[in-house]
């Protein structure tokens, strides 16, 4: 009878692993054709001449566009140095936020006396868009970039902390109970039960904060700035680039991407246990 179950197990688990394969193949496949079917619909557009070239350019327009800024860079400067101008801002006020809102946050969902010094702060500034006070900032401390990881810090400290509290809210309090029960210090019930138990969500965070982020870079590079790819989008527009525009857009979009599927691996790998508890 063991053996049966053993092997009615092993079947079941092949199964899933089976169904999960295939799964993963049709979605692969949906996500190609969605692609595909865009920029068959962007070409017969262009084709068709609904928009001007200089509204509209085709795909073969950014190509050649996309070719030519990789091996000659833009208005003189690479785009490698572009792209390290913004992702420097960015993930050093990734970095700062990362760093201070998951302490905080864990706190404050921990005990009621440190929400209540920090929740109502972030409260009040967190509906605010960020570019509202961004002028406030490039007064105090100008168009260099550390007005910018300032306004990118602001931006991605509130989704983490907010994950964070509403993580510690939502553990499951048997847990911490049986912990002291045991004998453990606040200490260890804060490192080893609350801590694990809050790490799904925070990551959720941090990816939500690098969308808010990446985003806000953009708008800043484009209020006020003289490198970084929101600033050459924008530059672009003054000269009715639209392909140096799409190419800044896709490059945008590409990297976006990237980063975020980079987070997510990392969240298989180190989070093995996302929903066991």
């Amino acid at each position: 009878m063991s053996l049966n179950n053993k092997q009615n197990n092993s079947n079941n688990k092949s199964k899933r692993k089976n169904n999960k394969n295939k799964k993963t193949k049709i979605e692969k496949i949906l996500t190609i054709s969605t692609w595909i079917s865009i920029f068959i619909f962007w070409y017969i557009i262009t084709k068709i001449g609904i928009f001007t070239p200089t509204l509209l350019p085709g795909p073969l327009r950014v190509a050649k566009a996309f070719i030519r800024i990789l091996e000659n860079g833009y208005n003189g400067v690479p785009i490698w140095m572009h792209l390290g101008a913004s992702f420097k801002r960015l993930f050093v006020a990734l970095f700062f936020a990362i760093s201070t809102a998951i302490p905080l946050g864990l706190l404050s969902g921990y005990f009621s006396k440190v929400e209540a010094i920090i929740d109502s702060v972030v409260e009040f500034y967190r509906p605010l868009p960020p570019l509202a006070y961004y002028t406030l900032l490039v007064l105090w401390f100008g168009i260099d970039d550390t007005s910018k990881q300032i306004l990118l810090f602001l931006a991605a400290f509130a989704p983490i902390y907010i994950a964070c509290v509403s993580a510690v809210r939502k553990l499951n309090q048997d847990f911490v109970l049986s912990a002291k029960s045991l004998g453990a210090k606040p200490k260890d019930v804060f490192l080893k039960i609350v801590l694990p138990a809050s790490l799904p969500e925070i990551f959720t965070g941090i990816r939500t904060a690098f969308g808010v982020a990446y985003t806000t870079l953009v708008s800043s590079e484009m209020v006020a700035a003289t490198s970084g790819i929101g600033w050459m989008v924008l530059d672009a527009s003054n000269f009715l680039k639209s392909d140096v525009i799409f190419v800044g857009i896709i490059i945008m979009g590409i990297t976006g991407v990237v980063i975020d599927a980079g987070l997510r691996y990392l969240e298989r790998k180190i989070i093995f246990w996302k929903g066991q508890l």
